[in-house]
């Protein structure tokens, strides 16, 4: 199964300042979580970020933050080390709507109006979430488990992770693994996002990623 945009939702989690200075290869996870909120912007994939005790740890980074803002996101504060204890999932899964009216799908234009009954399809959320952040081992663990005991897909973006170790956030991608979350690089996101040279965005996503 491959990333598809239509399905998909980023979270950014716990990019702050007060943290990433103490994190394992803080410049290379920041910038490759730069690169997803620029490329969800460009593929119209929704992005949220969280930020923990920021007034402890601060906000998120000024770039990052301006990132997010810039695809039309909202970060959400919170105590809880799992974001869905704080109404992450409520952000993720809005209340379902119904879809438009239309003309019926199928043969069922063709039924006698009579038994052309019930009510209309509702729409699909977003039930995709490639998630990224610090510490790997911490918040972006809990939250990832949390999303997946809530049935989201959860895809999380390892060049894009990290903790203040190595360590701890290896183990975090292990135990992630073997909770049923995908393990994905930025690029893989990228090109499975596009699918086809031919994408409109191609050549800025292109430009994001080299």
């Amino acid at each position: 199964m491959l990333l598809d945009t239509d399905e998909c939702q980023l979270v950014l989690v716990d990019y702050q300042v007060r943290l990433m200075p103490a994190i394992f290869e803080h410049g290379l996870v920041l910038a490759n979580a730069l690169r997803l909120a620029q490329m969800a912007r460009l593929m119209q994939v929704p992005v949220w970020g969280t930020a923990q005790t920021p007034d402890k740890l601060g906000p998120n980074l000024p770039e990052l933050q301006a990132a997010i803002d810039g695809a039309g996101g909202k970060t959400l504060n919170k105590n809880h080390f799992n974001a869905v204890d704080e109404g992450l999932g409520d952000w993720l899964r809005p209340p379902a709507r119904k879809a438009p009216p239309g003309p019926p799908r199928g043969n069922a234009r063709s039924l006698p109006k009579h038994l052309q009954t019930g009510p209309e399809p509702e729409e699909e959320g977003r039930g995709v979430v490639v998630l990224a952040g610090c510490e790997a081992h911490v918040c972006l663990m809990q939250t990832a488990l949390g999303l997946l005991d809530e049935e989201f897909e959860v895809w999380v973006v390892t060049d894009a992770c990290s903790s203040r170790t190595e360590r701890n956030r290896d183990a975090a991608f292990d135990r992630l693994a073997g909770a049923g979350a995908e393990l994905v690089t930025t690029e893989m996101v990228a090109f499975e996002w596009l699918r086809t040279a031919e994408h409109p965005a191609f050549r800025d996503v292109l430009g994001l990623v080299k």
